[in-house]
This record gives structure tokens, sequence and C-alpha cells, in this order.
């Protein structure tokens, strides 16, 4: 979904700029710089409310219940990626109600024509449905803590940016290869084995 949404974007861009890398790069950037920022915000907020309410619930070691709730969420990821189980698109319906709402502002920074209106879509742009996020976002509700909340989701916007920025530069051929069953297979395997693993740690 990230890959299509970064191509479009791209592809929006003045003709100077999406066919030059040297000024295609600090947009990328921008847009993402923007996506971070959201998904940072995110989980300050769901950090908050673990700490509001998880200590609160009648469980003898709530830290243990939630990395469990965690890692649940992760194999949930991985069975989603692989096209294994469609769960986590459930998740995504939810979030398309918010989506509606936040969606239109989006609108007023396309074509994106300065760097500032870049930064302003990348800010509407990560709070899009996304399992992946979602099951992320688990982490930070695990944590029962805004800060520690917050700083999860930063490093996985970080971690995401490798791949999010060469796909705004070679989006048509990466975004096809990530699709291919066989990719997503593997990829979904891994996570599931990182899934299993958070559990028996526990």
């Amino acid at each position: 979904m990230c890959g299509s949404i970064v191509g479009a974007l791209t592809m929006s861009l003045p003709a100077n700029v999406h066919q030059s890398y040297s000024r295609l790069w600090p947009y990328l950037l921008i847009y993402n710089l923007g996506r971070i920022s959201s998904y940072t915000v995110a989980g300050i907020l769901v950090g908050l409310l673990g700490a509001l309410f998880v200590p609160n619930l009648s469980l003898n070691n709530p830290h243990v219940v939630m990395t469990w709730i965690s890692g649940l969420f992760v194999i949930a990821l991985g069975l989603y990626i692989g096209g294994w189980w469609q769960a986590l698109g459930f998740l995504e319906k939810i979030g398309a109600h918010l989506w509606r709402r936040i969606e239109p502002f989006g609108r007023h920074f396309i074509p994106v024509k300065h760097p500032l209106e870049a930064f302003g879509f990348g800010l509407v742009w990560g709070w899009l449905p996304c399992g992946l996020v979602y099951s992320i976002l688990a982490f930070s509700l695990a944590s029962c803590s805004a800060w520690q909340g917050g700083l999860l989701m930063l490093a996985f916007g970080l971690g995401t940016l490798p791949m999010s920025l060469a796909m705004g530069v070679t989006a048509q051929w990466l975004t096809r290869f990530a699709h291919k069953p066989i990719v997503r297979q593997m990829v979904g395997t891994i996570v599931i084995v990182f899934g299993l693993f958070m559990i028996s740690e526990q």
C-alpha cells in the first residue's frame, strides 16, 4: 500500500524534480519525516492509554500478558503478509473510518509543489490504515509508557525509511517485487518466527 502511495507522490512532483535524483531525495525525506512524526504521535497516545488502563486491569502480571498480546499480533501480521490469514484486514477496516475523516486534508497538499506541502502530506499519510502499523502499536500499548510508546513507533518509522526511500526512487519495480507471493511468504514466515520467539521468552 505504501509503495503505491510513494509512487503516486513521486510522479505527482514536477517533471524536473522526479526525473532528478538530487532534487527528488529532499522531497522523499520530507514526506517520510511527516509520516514518522505521525507514527510517533500515535505511539505516544497508545502508550499513554496503556499507562492509564493496563495497570488497573485485574491481571497477575500485566506486562507478560501484554507482551503475549503483542506477540500474537506479530504472528497475525506474519500470516497477513504471507497471505495465509487476513485477520488484520478487519483492523484496517476499522481504521478506515478514521481515515475517511483525515484523508480529505491530504488533498490540499496534492500536487506537491513545495517541501512544506510534502511534510503536510506525510503527516496525513502516517494515519493511513495499515495492519503493519497496528501490530507495532500493540508494542506501544504493552510498554505502558507514553515516551516508550513514542520511541517504539519512532524506531519503527526509521526502520521503514530505507525501503520507503527506495520505493520512491524505484517505485514501480520495487513495488512489483515486494508483492510477489514468494517474497511475501518469506517475509511473513520470518515475522511469524519472531512473534513465536517473543512469546517463548516470557
